[in-house]
């Protein structure tokens, strides 16, 4: 009986989990699962306890070896080539791959990334499609190379992004998205028979990383554009305004698409919505948290803190997520 091909994951996020189970507990007539490598244990909660993520917590529940290197170091080329390690996925890792890392498996290192490449490079894919009101995205399998995101591409699967879909619905939806690539794709990568189209560079875009101040609802943007960017930020950064320098935070909301000719920001109507302005059409929040309560509905929040029409609410100035250049 021939020996079969090794394979190892990189990975440290959830949304890793349904293509390191298929690796698993689904492709063993095809490959051996040799390794998870994943990130070190952090501090987390309160108490700031050391915890597995949920990619290491899942090697150590089903005995999978699994090695937390606090970074890819010779270390681990070493290891990756004393186990004869045939090809190396990787998905939500969170450290760059050097070139002796990336070459340490004999048919190299194929990504699993969140977007229909070559749009979306970079950190935040799914949300950054989501904020650009996009109705389709994907996860395309590349070749792992020193250019951010910038390998060769393999094969991709498609996903639908519904008009009320948030950031965390989505991400399972991606993170489902790797089951068919790795049944279409699996065998030939552990032979290096994988073929693959090099990406249009010229096409390209970017995303950033989202910070805690992209929450800050700019009024000056469309209220469609608003609401998707909300769906990007659940559950974090959120999204919040400012009422007399106190901090709202929003949690549902809808788009009126009636005309609107007040000026951005202005309260139209506070009762069972709060209803503003926007540049173009009118943004309803139907559930607010002011600082140290509770998410309520609109109607209850404003009983204990009323805000009235005509009013002006601040945000902040949003800030793309989305560029031409890395």
């Amino acid at each position: 009986m021939s020996k079969l091909p090794k394979v190892v994951y990189f990975g440290a996020d959830a949304i890793c989990l349904p293509g390191l189970q298929y690796l698993h507990l689904s492709a063993g007539d095809i490959c051996e699962l040799a390794g998870v490598i994943s990130q070190p244990d952090r501090p987390q909660g309160r108490g700031k306890r050391l915890q597995a993520n949920p990619v290491s917590a899942y090697a150590l529940a089903q005995g999978i070896p699994l090695l937390q290197p606090s970074k890819p170091d010779a270390e681990l080329v070493d290891w990756l080539q004393s186990h004869d390690v045939s090809v190396a996925f990787v998905m939500a890792y969170g450290h760059f791959l050097p070139r002796a890392v990336r070459e340490a498996p004999t048919f190299g290192m194929w990504n699993f990334h969140g977007s229909l490449l070559p749009k979306y490079r970079g950190a935040s894919p799914a949300e950054s499609a989501i904020a650009e009101g996009e109705s389709e995205t994907g996860v395309c399998l590349m070749r792992v190379v020193k250019a951010m995101d910038g390998g060769a591409v393999a094969d991709y699967e498609s996903v639908s992004i519904g008009p009320s879909m948030t950031s965390p619905e989505l991400r399972v939806s991606i993170s489902e998205a790797v089951v068919p690539l790795l049944e279409r794709n699996l065998k030939a990568a552990c032979l290096g028979e994988l073929i693959t189209k090099e990406q249009d560079t010229a096409q390209a875009t970017y995303c950033r990383k989202l910070f805690k101040q992209d929450g800050a609802i700019d009024f000056e943007l469309s209220a469609q554009a608003i609401y998707d960017r909300m769906r990007a930020f659940t559950p974090w950064p959120g999204a919040y305004f400012e009422h007399e320098e106190v901090r709202i935070k929003v949690g549902s909301a809808k788009v009126l698409r009636s005309a609107c000719t007040s000026e951005p920001g202005t309260v139209l109507s506070a009762n069972q919505e709060l209803l503003v302005a926007t540049d173009e059409g009118v943004i309803g929040f139907a559930e607010l948290q002011r600082p140290g309560g509770k998410l309520l509905p609109t109607s209850d929040f404003l009983r204990g803190y009323p805000i009235c029409q005509g009013e002006m609410l601040s945000g902040g100035k949003s800030v793309p997520l989305v560029r031409k250049e890395p």
